[in-house]
């Protein structure tokens, strides 16, 4: 039978509640409480939450005052970065037990390429199990996964049985999932995408497979054409151990408005701080660095300015800052400060074009 896709073996794998499951760890009076992970103030915004949490419809990126009133018996917990990034590190290493072909791509997800394993396992669905037993033995945390022939299918199976649980799609059954498949689960299908797609009558897969290439890209631009191909099956992205970083930043928000520049400046230097340890981690340097401004009218604005040389260190970082932050007037007090640099010295500048489609024979029953 033809399949139009290629076939490969992928886990997604997902971790419970991350950040406030490590917490709860380390904490265990924290068990079984609603936790956010993030500041509780008034300018505070929810990092993570717990799944006790997430029962009151606490989410992340939610401000820690709505948070507050759906949840009056809320604890909140500063994170603690470093902590997560450690316990990472043993998940990854974990991962790379099975096979060297990994992608993370947060510090709670990854994608992992099992097609060829250092296990010679031919099952994927069994390699997840043994992977989630493996991170909660030596962790103590849950991990869910998703199982696939693609990592978008992986992705989305990985959600199906949260928490602590796992999802395999084999080849035979993916065009009945992706059908089946509410329009929102897709992948990049955002609430303005939905609501987008909701006016054209597109409310599952199956509704968006019967829509032609034409229409999706004339309706929903570029996009289209990728959701043309991904409700077929086909996406042809690997999994890629080393994912090239586009830019770095760090930033705050501020308890109450700044309208000093004075003020400004402080804050800016220990928000270099950051992003200069940032860069350092991550060995790398760029020459475009950019100012992000946000008034307390929420109204956003961002000066950037390209050097001729790569910078790393706080103390460049801060003169073009510096630069940037006098180059004019500020229309209002300041509620948020942000610093990035973008232009690395670790972009391909050639990027290879995909294969053109094509269907290859596989036998409708592989061992997943």
């Amino acid at each position: 039978m033809e399949f139009p896709f290629p076939i490969r073996k992928i886990i997604h794998v997902d971790m419970d509640a991350f950040y406030a499951s490590v917490e709860q760890l380390d904490n265990p009076d924290l068990l079984g409480k609603p936790l956010a992970v993030g500041g509780g103030g008034t300018r505070g915004v929810v990092s993570a939450a717990s799944y006790e949490a997430r029962k009151f419809g606490v989410r992340s990126a939610m401000s820690g005052v709505l948070a507050r009133k759906r949840c009056p018996e809320l604890i909140f917990v500063k994170p603690r970065f470093d902590r997560y990034k450690e316990v990472s590190d043993q998940i990854r290493k974990i991962f790379r037990e099975f096979t060297d072909l990994v992608e993370p791509l947060s510090l709670d997800e990854a994608y992992l390429d099992v097609t060829e394993n250092k296990k010679g396992n031919p099952s994927a669905t069994l390699m997840a199990q043994q992977i989630r037993e493996r991170i909660k033995e030596k962790t103590g945390l849950n991990a869910s996964a998703g199982i696939s022939v693609n990592k978008f299918i992986a992705k989305v199976a990985s959600d199906i049985n949260k928490p602590n649980g796992q999802k395999t799609v084999p080849p035979e059954e993916v065009i009945e999932f992706l059908e089946g498949l509410d329009i929102k689960k897709f992948y990049g299908v955002g609430k303005v995408m939905k609501e987008k797609m909701y006016l054209h009558g597109i409310f599952t897969g199956k509704d968006l497979k019967s829509k032609t290439e034409a229409y999706l890209t004339e309706h929903f631009g570029k996009s289209g054409a990728s959701y043309f191909n991904i409700v077929r099956g086909i996406h042809r992205s690997e999994v890629k151990p080393s994912r090239t970083r586009k830019s770095l930043a760090a930033e705050r928000t501020f308890n109450e408005n700044i309208s000093s520049e004075v003020f400004m400046l402080d804050r800016l230097e220990n928000i270099a701080e950051e992003v200069e340890r940032r860069l350092k981690g991550s060995k790398v340097a760029g020459k475009t660095i950019t100012l992000k401004i946000k008034y307390s009218d929420f109204t956003l604005q961002t000066r950037s300015k390209t050097l001729p040389l790569y910078v790393s260190s706080k103390e460049l970082i801060m003169e073009t800052v510096k630069d940037l932050l006098f180059q004019e007037g500020m229309k209002n007090s300041v509620r948020l400060l942000g610093i990035s640099l973008s232009n690395l010295n670790n972009e391909d500048k050639k990027e290879e074009k995909p294969p053109p489609d094509e269907t290859i024979d596989v036998q409708l029953k592989l061992d997943f």
